[in-house]
Parts: structure tokens; C-alpha cells; sequence
């Protein structure tokens, strides 16, 4: 018997070590996947980093651009305060002459005469235009 129990434990022990066998190819393919993660992980990383490089280079480039714009649009803006200070000056001025002249041209016109009597000015109006009339009919060949 204790020849049977020898060999029964023999079994066991090779039962055992198959299954250690087998599960230590399960862990090698495992791992080998978990290292061909690792690569494309570490490669994916390394894209990361270098696009964060780019953009803070970008950052830092669209700074510097922020603050030029902001210098260049306050100087502008400066430009255009004195320009609208020298505009309103210069409209001012302008009315001042507008209103000197209009007094000087209203002082300079001769008085208008006076009309003569308004039947006299009426009959003559009405003449005018008779005449006229008969001017017409003439050059249009239908006078009588």
C-alpha cells in the first residue's frame, strides 16, 4: 500500500506541475500582451507630450500677439480720441464761420424793391401769358 500511495502522490504532484505549466502559458501571453500595451501606451504618451509642447508654444505665441494687439488697438484708440477732440474744434469753428457769413451776406444784399401795385402786376401777368399762348398756337400751325 504504501507503494500505491507513493505513486498516487507522484500523480498528483505531475497533475500539479501540468497545471502550473498551463497556467504559467496563460500568464505569458498575458504579459505579452500587457507589454505590446505598454509600448503603444508609451507611444501614445509621447504624442501627448509633444502636442502639449506644441500648444504651449502656440499659447505662448498667441500671447505675445494678445498683448501687441492690445498695445497697437490702445494706441489707436488714443489716434482717435484726438482726432474726434480736433474734429469737434474744427465743426465748431466751422459754425462760427458759417454764422459770421450768413450775417454778411444778409447785410450785403440790397433791399428788395417794391412791387407795384398788385392789379397793374396781375394784368401784366395775364398779358404774359395770352401772349405766350398765341406764341404757341402760331408755331403749332393751328392760329386761326
Amino acid at each position: 500500500m504504501s507503494h500505491l500511495f507513493g505513486v498516487a502522490i507522484e500523480s498528483l504532484v505531475a497533475i500539479l506541475l501540468v497545471l502550473t505549466i498551463a497556467y504559467c502559458m496563460l500568464l505569458n501571453t498575458r504579459l505579452k500582451r500587457l507589454k505590446a500595451d505598454e509600448h503603444s501606451l508609451k507611444a501614445t504618451i509621447a504624442e501627448l507630450i509633444t502636442a502639449t509642447e506644441i500648444a504651449e508654444r502656440a499659447i505662448g505665441g498667441l500671447k505675445l500677439t494678445v498683448r501687441d494687439v492690445n498695445e497697437n488697438l490702445g494706441n489707436r484708440l488714443n489716434l482717435a480720441n484726438e482726432m474726434s477732440e480736433q474734429l469737434k474744434k474744427q465743426l465748431a469753428e466751422s459754425e462760427s464761420v458759417v454764422r459770421r457769413l450768413s450775417r454778411i451776406a444778409t447785410a450785403a444784399r440790397p433791399p428788395e424793391p417794391r412791387q407795384a401795385a398788385p392789379e397793374t402786376s396781375a394784368a401784366k401777368a395775364v398779358a404774359a401769358a395770352a401772349q405766350a399762348f398765341s406764341d404757341r398756337r402760331r408755331s403749332n400751325g393751328l392760329a386761326a
